[in-house]
């Protein structure tokens, strides 16, 4: 079953939290994991991966945290998923780098390119969906 990975999940309700409490402070990995009762260690782990992906701004010192880059009708779910967890395809031979001779079945397959389509709409979806659509 498509699933989005835990990483994927404290990405997007990080996100959503600032989209919601950035209104001229920024907010720390404590305050997003205590608001939602999640583990601190990812939810920092995670802020920090999508501040290396420029989806975030991360300010040190007493009064640092973490901003968004944009606004939030500007950022897609796709951006976040991204950030996060760049091999979200549904099956091994839609990734990037796949590599045909580990699959037997590959060039005989008669469900990869119906599931190719399917993942072509499932990224539209998160491409179309912008964060603000989550508040």
């Amino acid at each position: 079953m498509l699933k989005l990975s835990k990483k994927t999940e404290y990405a997007l309700m990080s996100a959503r939290y600032m989209a919601l409490n950035n209104h001229g402070k920024y907010v720390t990995a404590r305050e997003i994991a205590n608001s939602y009762n999640l583990s601190f260690e990812l939810v920092a782990k995670v802020l920090q991966i999508m501040a290396k992906n420029n989806l975030i701004k991360s300010y040190q010192g007493v009064k640092g945290g973490y901003s968004l880059n944009k606004s939030s009708e500007k950022i897609s779910l796709a951006e976040i998923i991204k950030a996060v967890e760049p091999a979200y395809e549904i099956t091994e031979c839609l990734r990037n780098g796949f590599e045909e001779e580990s699959c037997s079945y590959f060039n005989c397959c008669k469900i990869k390119d119906p599931l190719a389509e399917v993942q072509k709409k499932i990224d539209k979806v998160f491409m179309e969906t912008k964060l603000s659509e989550l508040i």
